[in-house]
């Protein structure tokens, strides 16, 4: 067959959708265009803390390694309902390994804790008390964010050779 001969698949019946169809699907674009939704937009606080999936968690250091649960649960209960506790021991000595990590339900209560405990004396020891989690600063990107963007920039194609 011959270059005018032959038919090409143009029937516009026929519904082309994927990755490279043009669809044009305005959500999508939205997306890439990074018209996100943000966590921060949505915080009434000014706070660098950001919140787990239960609820509001401090880290605790510096506790004396003969400190129980009672000890610390008495501290910090002054400043409100301490959700959930963990005081994590050393495998070999069956001792505390010094840390502590205290959910709170609100974050008020969590605030209180951070502000008035942090530096005072638990068993003769200093301890330190701050937020678990926090949200990164604008413009942030991680480990695995800089990875992508740098192999998206590696694979940019050479020319094509020319037709003589």
């Amino acid at each position: 067959m011959s270059d005018t001969n032959m038919q090409l698949d143009r029937d516009p019946a026929m519904s082309r959708k994927g990755r490279g169809f043009g669809g044009g699907d305005g959500d999508r674009d939205a997306k890439r265009d990074g018209d996100y939704e943000r966590v921060e937009d949505q915080m009434a606080f000014d706070s660098k803390a950001a919140k787990s999936v239960e609820g509001w968690v401090i880290l605790v250091t510096n506790i004396h390694e003969e400190a129980s649960e009672e000890d610390v649960q008495d501290k910090f209960a002054d400043f409100g309902h301490i959700r959930n506790l963990h005081l994590n021991l050393d495998r070999r000595s069956g001792y505390v390994k010094g840390y502590a990590l205290l959910e709170f339900e609100s974050y008020e209560d969590a605030k209180k804790a951070v502000d008035h405990a942090s530096g005072t004396e638990l068993l003769e020891k200093v301890v330190h008390a701050d937020f678990a989690f926090s949200v990164p600063p604008p413009g942030f990107q991680d480990g695995a964010a800089k990875q992508k963007q740098k192999q998206n920039h590696d694979r940019r194609r050479s020319g094509s050779p020319s037709s003589k």
